[in-house]
C-alpha cells in the first residue's frame, strides 16, 4: 500500500510540474505578443491564457485537457437551480494516466499595488476558497496590472497579519520555471502555491 501511495504522489508531483509549465508558457506567449490589456477583466486574461494553453503542443504530448470556468460538483442541497449556484474555479487541468486521474485547479485574481480591495479579494475569494477546501488542490494566480510584485505581495501579507494570520503570509521561494513564485502555509491544507504574472510592462 505504501508503494502505491508513493507512486501516486510521484505522478501527482509530475502532473503539477506539467501544469505549471503549461500555464507559465501561456503567460510568456501573452507577454511576447503583448496581447493582454491592462483594463481587461480577470476572465478576459484567463480566457487568453486558456487559448494559449490549448495551442501548446506539449499539452497534447502530455495528454492534458484544459477547462476554463469549471463548475465544482456538490453532494448537498441538490434542489432546483442548484447547478446555477455551484462554485466555479477559473482553470482546471486534468490527465488520465496509468489508470489514475489527476486534476489541478488555478484560481485567478487581478492585483494592483495600490488597490487594497483587489488584495482583499485575492485572500477572501481566492486563498480562502482553497484553505476552506471549497476548491480542490491547486494554485493561486495573481495578474499584476499595476505596481511592483514584491510591494503588492507585502500588501497582501499586511492584510493577513491584520487578520491575525501571521503564519499564512506569502513567502518568496525559488522556482526554476517562474521567478515570481510564492508559498503560504496553512494548517488546513499545508502549502498553497502562488504564481504572480506581471503584466505591468505591457504599456511601455
Amino acid at each position: 500500500m505504501a508503494l502505491d501511495t508513493n507512486i501516486h504522489e510521484k505522478f501527482k508531483k509530475a502532473f503539477e510540474f506539467k501544469c505549471f509549465s503549461l500555464i507559465i508558457d501561456a503567460y510568456q506567449v501573452t507577454i511576447n505578443e503583448k496581447i493582454i490589456q491592462l483594463d481587461w477583466n480577470e476572465n478576459d486574461i484567463s480566457q487568453e491564457l486558456c487559448e494559449k494553453l490549448d495551442c501548446n503542443p506539449k499539452r497534447l504530448q502530455w495528454s492534458i485537457s484544459v477547462t476554463r470556468e469549471f463548475h465544482l460538483s456538490t453532494t448537498t442541497n441538490k434542489k432546483k437551480g442548484f447547478a446555477d449556484k455551484l462554485l466555479r474555479v477559473d482553470l482546471r487541468m486534468s490527465n488520465i494516466t496509468s489508470k489514475l486521474e489527476f486534476k489541478y485547479f488555478f484560481e485567478a485574481k487581478r492585483l494592483k499595488e495600490n488597490d487594497s480591495g483587489l488584495k482583499r479579494s485575492y485572500i477572501d475569494d481566492g486563498m480562502d476558497r482553497f484553505t476552506s477546501k471549497k476548491y480542490p488542490s491547486g494554485c493561486m494566480l495573481g495578474f499584476l496590472l499595476q505596481g511592483n510584485v514584491n510591494k503588492t505581495v507585502k500588501g497582501i501579507n499586511k492584510l493577513l497579519i491584520k487578520d491575525k494570520r501571521n503564519t499564512q503570509t506569502l513567502n518568496s521561494k525559488k522556482n526554476d520555471l517562474h521567478k515570481d513564485y510564492f508559498e503560504s502555509n496553512h494548517i488546513e491544507i499545508g502549502v498553497l502555491k502562488h504564481l504572480i504574472f506581471n503584466y505591468t510592462k505591457l504599456d511601455e
